[in-house]
């Protein structure tokens, strides 16, 4: 039996069409209908009849509700487009404004955490999944939005196509992933997973892609197997850049100066760390036989 649908009234319909004209993605469509319909439940009437005091009661209320910074204003960029666009009325929104966001520092996962996150994945599929997002710092959607063809071998690059503010751009390829890489794409072949110019990270039905969701699922699980006690999501493997590190036209791209800079403290920080570590063990390493001469690098490279 199907279930009916229920009628798009024509002032969604007209929002849904200005979203549309202005090539919005459908996350983002999803997120201002979203808002515009808690809105209603809340006012109780028809959103276009509300005033600026009900808009401005409204903005206290998911204050008073606990709503989180982040969500509250995402509920304001939803609302604005509203008033702004579909109405035209943008005097409305006089009295709505956006909240600052806290500034804080990411989580970030020490050498050793990290080599015990990646072995704790025995599904090899998000294994090497995991792997090419802490050697690429690539973001969740952007590595399984990665094609077969996107892995350039001869140019040791990775082809990212339409990332984050819908650019495309190529990253580095470590020989040790292209490596890995390689393992999995015999292994998911011979298993007929993958197809001829497929997803390189294919769902279930390789048709489809391994969606981000599946992906910060499997290495919260991984995080819980390998006993790390700290917040891990797919994004904390983007603040830890250290076989990343390259000249400064190279490093790993942000969207602002603040998130650069917040990366750049990050790596200080480690920087110092480690500079203090090894000062540390230095007079160690020197009193053994055959260690004078060798530098810092052949020391870790053991």
């Amino acid at each position: 039996m199907d279930t009916p649908t229920r009628p798009v009234s024509p002032l969604r319909q007209r929002m849904i069409d200005d979203m549309r004209m202005r090539k919005l993605c459908p996350k983002t469509q999803s997120a201002y209908i979203r808002a515009v319909c808690r809105f209603t439940r809340y006012l109780g009437r028809s959103p276009d009849t509300a005033t600026v005091e009900d808009l401005r009661n409204y903005q206290l209320h998911l204050v008073d509700t606990g709503t989180s910074p982040m969500s509250l204003n995402a509920a304001i960029s939803g609302l604005k487009f509203f008033f702004d666009i579909t109405l035209d009325r943008a005097e409305l929104m006089a009295r709505m404004q956006p909240v600052r966001l806290p500034q804080r520092l990411p989580v970030v996962l020490s050498r050793e955490e990290v080599a015990r996150l990646i072995a704790a994945c025995t599904n090899l599929k998000h294994q090497t999944a995991l792997s090419l997002a802490y050697a690429t710092g690539l973001r969740a959607g952007e590595v399984v939005a990665l094609k077969v063809g996107d892995i350039d071998s001869a140019r040791m690059t990775l082809r990212v196509e339409q990332g984050k503010g819908r650019k495309d751009r190529y990253t580095m390829l470590p020989p040790l992933l292209l490596e890995r890489l390689r393992v999995w794409w015999r292994v998911a072949r011979a298993q007929g997973k993958m197809l001829d110019g497929g997803w390189l990270f294919p769902g279930l039905n390789p048709i489809e892609p391994l969606s981000p969701r599946q992906l910060n699922r499997a290495i919260r699980a991984a995080a819980l197997a390998a006993d790390i006690d700290k917040r891990v999501s797919m994004h904390t493997l983007r603040h830890y850049s250290e076989p990343r590190i390259m000249p400064i036209s190279a490093l790993p791209a942000h969207d602002s100066h603040a998130s650069s800079a917040k990366w750049l403290a990050v790596q200080r920080d480690r920087t110092v760390a480690r500079t203090r570590e090894h000062e540390h063990d230095a007079p160690l390493r020197r009193s053994q036989p055959g260690d004078e001469g060798e530098g810092t690098c052949s020391a870790r490279s053991t």
